[in-house]
């Protein structure tokens, strides 16, 4: 479990954008992936925290966040960095994000 607050825990998800939340169509936004955000809504519901984990930059990472906000109910903790009760507790931003749970169309579950 991620560190949300000092002494509590919490679930974090890192969740990808192209392919993940959306039909990949960079620098395009494709058709939501109804499922995935609906699945990450719920856990949000239940009090996890959220990373937008994408290789966006810039004006299409904006237009992500954006398309996110305002047609999808999804706002994110973090965008592209760990969360900011994580920094403070280990004084610093690696750039491996930290998370519970990784959501990417590119992943593969390792044992």
């Amino acid at each position: 479990r991620g560190v949300c607050q000092v002494g509590k825990l919490c679930k974090v998800i890192a969740v990808d954008f192209d392919g993940t939340l959306c039909v990949n169509k960079y620098p395009l936004i494709g058709k939501p992936k109804k499922r995935v955000i609906r699945r990450v809504l719920r856990e949000q519901s239940k009090g996890a925290k959220i990373i937008l984990w994408t290789c966006r930059d810039g004006e299409p990472l904006r237009q992500a966040i954006e398309w996110c906000n305002t047609k999808q109910g999804l706002y994110f903790d973090a965008v592209n960095e760990n969360l900011p009760e994580q920094i403070k507790y280990f004084n610093n931003d690696c750039r491996k994000i930290g998370a519970d749970l990784y959501l990417d169309d590119k992943a593969r579950r390792v044992r």
